[in-house]
């Protein structure tokens, strides 16, 4: 594997403009004081209740995520691209969705195989030839980016379901403006405390266009006991919208209800983080206790938005993505400003023949993975993992790509041994709504604190940092 990219000191060792106000303060700033403000924040994050839960784990079932108080930071130049190529995913991706429940041009265009797409877990047959209002199934989306060079921005991967993390960008950014205003006070940093006032704006721009007055919309949540329910409360909080479950919900003539204490209230647009088996026990799995009967219904009748759309797993699957260049092309006939890391295909025998030859070299992910579970990272693999993959790729070629193991770009971070890079990625969050696609300037940086790790997600012992984008 290649030396990892250093965003802070470059290729040479020479310092970045954007960390140059940074790394004097590091040199103005003691150790002790450093590790101080750590373990405040750790404080502030126990005390404002920031957990996630770890499935499988009987003797945790809560966790605090790491956070890093060392900045991640790109310039105004860096931003500026970077926003471009998600606006353009973000889109090409919205009209993809919609193609595949319509006309399926690019099936009849050879250009994706249609069993990739109709033999697949996660279309949603009810949603064809459905129209969604204004045409928009990604209405907030979180593309996870990393780097390998100063200009080389690859895609990781699309999440357009239900893609999560935006609470900790925003108390990141809240907790680091609290323990550093000395820092702050030498950049210019670009807000993100936007991003709630951009979310319910997207939102309401998406309502039915039988929605009388100014919409009413509400978060769905499957409860308290699911691992993004914090961030579920949060954003329901900054939202100024109502919080519900299934049971909150009642279905009458095709339209959806809302109980308060008040009597029933009509919702015209749920951002759900409900997953597309468990909405509508009629629909989908008759044994769902957290989804609303006759939510499709209404769905369907064009009387609420759910965002995102029913159906958006597609675009989440490992095998569509390394068709998104293809997509890109196709419906807005432009080259990809991101693009993808490599991929092969193992379904195709071409592929499969040369990851088979290749395993100890190469990371191996489930299609429909996500976490940093199931997955092989070949270089740090023992010869027992390796082999059972091998067995696995056998039986179900279909299941799984490769990809090349890429040096992810590193940044200072905090260590018990002192200031040290970790390899780290970014989950920006674009929002798309009836006339406008937006990004926030920054998103979740996730960092892989193992020395040498790769795998920057919370479940596999990942954290944290604030993303500077700064305003020049």
């Amino acid at each position: 594997m290649a030396v990892a990219f250093d965003e802070m000191n470059g290729p040479g060792g020479d310092l970045r403009p954007a960390y140059e106000e940074l790394s004097r303060w590091l040199k103005e700033t003691p150790p002790d004081a450093l590790e101080y403000r750590r373990q405040e924040a750790e404080l502030l994050f126990r005390r404002i209740g920031i957990t996630f839960a770890v499935y499988g784990e009987a003797e945790s079932t809560e966790r605090l995520i790491p956070f890093d108080v060392i900045p991640r930071i790109l310039s105004g130049k860096e931003w500026t691209l970077l926003e471009r190529g998600l606006k353009q995913r973000v889109r090409a991706l919205n009209m993809f969705l919609r193609d595949i429940y319509h006309s399926r041009e690019i099936l009849h265009a050879d250009i994706i195989p249609d069993d990739l797409i109709f033999q697949n877990p996660v279309f949603r047959p009810e949603m064809n030839g459905q129209d969604v209002p204004h045409d928009v199934y990604v209405h907030i989306a979180g593309i996870d980016v990393i780097r390998t060079e100063p200009e080389h921005f690859y895609v990781l991967e699309d999440n357009a379901r239900t893609p999560s993390g935006v609470s900790y960008m925003l108390e990141n950014r809240e907790i680091m403006m609290r323990l550093f205003p000395d820092l702050f006070a030498r950049h210019r940093v670009a807000p993100v405390e936007k991003y709630p006032d951009e979310l319910l704006s997207a939102l309401r721009s998406v309502a039915p266009d039988s929605a009388a007055g100014e919409p009413t919309v509400a978060l769905m949540t499957p409860g308290i006991y699911n691992s993004a329910y914090y961030e579920h409360s949060f954003l329901a909080d900054k939202l100024g919208v109502e919080l519900v479950e299934g049971r909150d919900l009642i279905v009458k003539n095709d339209e959806v209800f809302m109980r308060t204490t008040e009597g029933l209230k009509r919702l015209d647009v749920i951002y759900r983080r409900v997953d597309d088996d468990f909405l509508d026990p009629l629909t989908f799995r008759p044994d769902s206790a957290l989804g609303v009967p006759g939510l499709m219904s209404a769905y369907m009748a064009g009387n609420v938005t759910l965002a995102n759309a029913v159906g958006t797993g597609i675009a989440d699957d490992k095998a569509v993505y390394s068709y998104m260049p293809e997509i890109v092309k196709f419906y807005l006939g432009e080259e990809p400003i991101l693009k993808n890391v490599p991929t092969f295909r193992c379904r195709e025998p071409k592929d499969l023949a040369y990851v088979l030859d290749n395993l100890g070299e190469l990371v191996v992910k489930e299609v429909h993975g996500s976490g940093g579970y199931g997955m092989l990272i070949g270089p740090a693999a023992t010869k027992a993992t390796i082999e059972a993959f091998r067995d696995k790729l056998k039986r179900e070629p279909e299941g799984f790509i490769a990809q090349p193991t890429l040096a992810l770009s590193t940044c200072p971070t905090c260590t018990e041994a002192g200031l040290a890079p970790r390899h780290v990625d970014l989950r920006p969050f674009v929002l798309t709504g009836r006339d406008r696609v937006t990004v926030v300037p920054g998103g979740l940086t996730r960092v892989a604190l193992k020395q040498g790790s790769l795998v920057v997600n919370s479940s596999q012992g990942g954290g944290t940092k604030d993303t500077w984008v700064l305003d020049e």
